[in-house]
């Protein structure tokens, strides 16, 4: 499908689905060959700059646990918490990049469950997991994230963890460039509306969507959620590997992510 331009406007749940389910499908190859050696296939990196789980220990110890992966991907997170004893079940709204899951399992010997799924509405049981975790995954490409965070309140078991990383709402107030372009603010970190590609159909593409720190702990505690914490990862020195508008020249000045910890 060829993009036919950007546009800001309203998107409901039933679209934003529709498009991005089709655009990770159709670029699933090429965000795997171009991210997959960062990922790696066995490894938990929450985000561009490179904060790594094995370091941050925002999710404990999960040996023994039961861990839902929200957003999978091709399931490298899920792998590396399959190394440290956790009990994985991964799910993700793209049947591409579950493929790619599958791919790396038959190249390394690795089983990881998943299923496809859509996050605001999760086939899960209640109370089946301890620990719900996403590295980008879902909650920046949905229209209700405030009914993602009820799902996953659903499927943790009293006491359970979610801890997700999403997009750092600051960066919408500026244009999504690598480059000193990136640093001069050009519209209201208050306008919510969200950023859409459209196709060359006339239809939307891709659908992201904005809401401000405010909204977010707004949106946590709605769901009957407690916020434990929020990391905001500085850039690391040494760190050049720029990804699409994450970069070693804006991570200096401005925050790219944000990783919410949250009980139940």
């Amino acid at each position: 499908m060829t993009l036919a331009g950007v546009s800001r406007h309203a998107v409901d749940a039933t679209v934003t689905s529709r498009a991005n389910r089709g655009w990770w499908d159709r670029s699933s190859d090429e965000y795997q060959a171009e991210h997959g050696e960062f990922l790696r296939d066995s490894g938990f990196v929450w985000c561009p700059e490179g904060l790594d789980e094995t370091d941050a220990r925002l999710l404990g110890d999960v040996a023994g646990k039961d861990v839902l992966e929200i957003g999978c991907g091709a399931g490298q997170c899920g792998r590396w918490l399959t190394g440290r004893g956790a009990r994985v079940t991964g799910f993700d709204l793209s049947f591409r990049q579950l493929q790619h899951s599958r791919r790396i399992d038959l190249d390394t010997g690795s089983s990881l469950p998943v299923v496809q799924a859509d996050a605001e509405s999760l086939p899960f049981a209640d109370g089946s997991f301890d620990l719900a975790c996403s590295a980008f995954g879902a909650l920046p490409f949905v229209a209700d994230a405030g009914a993602v965070l009820a799902e996953a309140r659903r499927v943790l078991r009293p006491g359970g963890l979610l801890v997700f990383s999403v997009t750092h709402p600051i960066r919408w107030a500026f244009p999504d460039d690598p480059g000193p372009a990136g640093l001069t603010s050009d519209r209201s970190y208050f306008d919510r509306s969200p950023y859409v590609e459209m196709g060359d159909d006339g239809q939307p593409s891709y659908v992201e969507h904005h809401r401000t720190l405010g909204d977010w702990v707004g949106l946590i505690t709605a769901a009957g959620l407690v916020l434990r914490s929020l990391t905001e990862p500085e850039w690391p020195s040494g760190h050049e590997r720029e990804w699409g508008g994450w970069s070693p020249l804006r991570g200096r000045h401005l925050p790219g992510t944000a990783i919410f910890s949250c009980t139940r």
